[in-house]
């Protein structure tokens, strides 16, 4: 995992040295405990995923749950439990890490969100197709 600050906002997850990728913000626009939801294009499907700013750092993932395939943002673009301590999907009130993805209560507890990878060019935020592909 690679993290890097870009204007006070540290960005993770896997660095691609490939030039392709999908600008998703630029860093400093998604305020702490906040979201965004976005849409890359990965081998032919249209993936939607979403971009949280946990603690000054971004994390990308794709907008699945992992027990079922049901979308996490209960009302558009919220992610955050009231506290903004997890990610929550509201189907079942599994609640996800917001820096590792990882489950911690709820049905698939102990699997993780799909990352998607994130990397500061140009002065933006580029997002990454995830490896693997989350299955439909």
């Amino acid at each position: 995992m690679v993290g890097y600050t870009a204007q006070h906002v540290t960005i993770t997850g896997s660095s691609p040295c490939a030039t392709d990728g999908t600008v998703i913000l630029r860093p400093g626009d998604l305020p702490p405990g906040k979201a965004s939801k976005f849409v890359l294009r990965c081998s032919g499907r249209e993936i939607e995923c979403f971009v949280v700013n946990f603690g000054g750092a971004l994390h990308a993932y794709v907008n699945q749950c992992r027990h079922v395939s049901m979308t996490l943002d209960w009302v558009e673009n919220q992610f955050f439990t009231e506290d903004a301590d997890y990610l929550l999907c509201p189907t079942h009130g599994a609640l996800y890490l917001p820096d590792t993805g990882e489950c911690v209560a709820g049905p698939p507890c102990g699997k993780a969100l799909y990352r998607v990878p994130l990397a500061e060019r140009d002065g933006q935020v580029v997002a990454f197709c995830p490896d693997p592909l989350p299955e439909y």
